[in-house]
C-alpha cells in the first residue's frame, strides 16, 4: 500500500511534535507586597520554623535587630529562639512604602515594618522597624537569601 505525501508529512510532524521537548515553565512573578507580608505574619507566630520555606539554606548572612549578625539559616532560626522566646504574641504589619525590584532570578524589597509585641511579662511594645531583603528565585520558589532588620534610633 502507498502512502500519500500528505498522509507521511502528517505522521512525521506529529512525531517531531510528540518528541520535542517540553515548553519550560514560566517563572513566578517576582515577590510583592502579599508576599512580603505573608513572611511577617509567619514570624508574628513567634515560631521560626512557620518561615523556614522563606529562606535558602547554606552559608547567608542574616541582620537582625539583636543580637546583631547570623551566617546562616540554621544559626538564625535557633538563635531568633531565644529573643523571642520572651514575647506571647506579636503582630507586623508591612507598610505602604513597601517596594520590590527584580531582575531575572533575582529581587529585593525594601519596607518598614510596624510591629506590636507583648511581652510575657505583659509588656506592650509598639514600633517600626526597616526591612531590606534580597531573594532569589530557586526552582520556582523566592526565598530570601540576605536579610537585614533594624531599628531606628529612639
Amino acid at each position: 500500500m502507498k502512502r500519500s505525501p500528505i498522509a507521511a508529512l502528517c505522521l512525521t510532524f506529529l512525531t517531531l511534535a510528540h518528541s520535542a521537548p517540553a515548553a519550560a515553565k514560566t517563572p513566578p512573578g517576582p515577590p510583592d507586597k502579599a508576599y512580603m507580608q505573608t513572611i511577617w505574619t509567619g514570624w508574628a507566630t513567634l515560631d521560626p520554623a512557620n518561615v523556614a520555606m522563606f529562606y535558602a539554606t547554606g552559608p547567608r548572612t542574616f541582620f537582625d535587630v539583636a543580637p546583631l549578625k547570623y551566617d546562616s539559616w540554621d544559626q538564625y532560626q535557633a538563635g531568633v529562639k531565644a529573643v523571642i522566646g520572651d514575647y506571647k504574641s506579636a503582630k507586623f504589619t508591612v507598610n505602604d512604602d513597601a517596594a520590590i525590584h527584580a531582575e531575572g532570578d533575582w529581587a529585593w524589597g525594601t519596607a518598614t515594618v510596624a510591629y506590636e509585641v507583648a511581652t510575657k511579662a505583659g509588656k506592650v511594645q509598639m514600633g517600626n522597624f526597616r526591612w531590606t531583603v534580597i531573594w532569589q528565585n530557586q526552582n520556582g520558589k523566592w526565598l530570601a537569601v540576605h536579610e537585614h532588620v533594624s531599628e531606628p534610633l529612639p
